[in-house]
This record gives structure tokens, sequence and C-alpha cells, in this order.
């Protein structure tokens, strides 16, 4: 619908400025007029049409309060159940960007193998993974109740990595599932 109000739009202004005038009117303001007119409908086109073209991904919230964009989608992915072994690639962000642990930085290129459902990773990505697919990229904002929550991550000295009580945002990649041995 907005891509034929655009067209429209530069259409009938390419018309105006393109209709046919009589020898005695072709004067330097007529000729500028022509060009605004062309360049006005350019513009407008220009301004309006990124606009349609960078929709962001749809954000899903879970129950928990996570809320999760897809950003790489897999419609064949097997989805993993509890209990599976599961393995992931991530980034962990605090919200103002920086980076607090990723499985492939420099001089790291495995990913995260846990049985899902374990305490082995913060509860908020054991439920990000239940609700992904294999070869499903998703971007995670984890509340504090299912991150570190009140406790965060600090050192003897009162140095912390993360807070307490801090959102936490994850680039999760579910790389594989599968059933655990006997």
């Amino acid at each position: 619908m907005m891509k034929s109000v655009i067209f429209l739009f530069a259409l009938l202004s390419s018309a105006a400025a393109f209709s046919v005038q009589d020898s005695n009117s072709n004067t330097r303001r007529n000729f500028l007029t022509t060009l605004t007119t062309g360049a006005s409908a350019a513009a407008a086109a220009a301004v309006i049409a990124p606009t349609i073209a960078n929709a962001g991904p749809e954000i899903l919230k879970l129950d928990s309060g996570i809320k999760y964009a897809i950003t790489k989608p897999s419609e064949k992915g097997k989805i993993p159940l509890q209990g599976d072994l599961v393995l992931i690639e991530y980034t962990g962000y605090l919200t103002n960007g920086q980076i607090f642990d990723a499985t492939h930085g420099e001089g790291k290129k495995n990913g995260v193998l846990f049985k899902l459902g374990s305490t082995a990773v913060i509860p908020g990505l054991n439920e990000v993974v239940a609700n992904m697919r294999v070869g499903e990229k998703v971007q995670a904002i984890i509340p504090p109740s299912l991150a570190f929550a009140d406790d965060g991550i600090c050192l003897e000295n009162g140095e912390c990595l993360i807070k307490p009580g801090s959102t936490l945002v994850y680039d999760v990649l579910l790389k594989k599932t599968s059933i655990p041995p006997p």
C-alpha cells in the first residue's frame, strides 16, 4: 500500500515536471520549477521508503518476562525437549553493551554443551533455548530474576563483573540438540 502511494506521488510529480509547454514558456524559472518538483518527489520517496525496509524483527515475550527476537530463523530445525543435550554459542552483554562472556571470542572456538533444564546455565538461558529450533539465532533480554538475581557476579573485594539486579542481553545460536545417552 505505502509503496503504491510513493509510486503514485513520484509518477504525478514527474508528469507535472515533464508536461509539454509552449515555446514562450521555456524560461529559467520553468526549468527550475520542473527540476525542484522532480527532486522533491525523489527526496520524499527516499525518506519514506527506508522506514518500510528497516522494520525490525518481532519482539516476543514469554510469561516469565523474557523478551526475545529471532534474528536468524530456522523453519526445519528440531525443537529440544527438557533433558535433551543442547549445544549453543552465545555472547552475553550488559545493558550498556559491554560483553561479559562469549563462547566464540578470541581463543574460544567451542560452544556450551549442557542438559536442557539443568543448573549448568542461568534459568533464563534454559528457557530461551527451550523455545528455539536448531539453527535459529535469537537475541534475548533476560530479567535479573532469571539471571544472577540479587547476587550478581562479584569478587571478594566487592568489584562486580555483573552487578546484583542486572538485566542481561544474550545473542544465542542453537547449534545442536540430541537425546542424552541412557
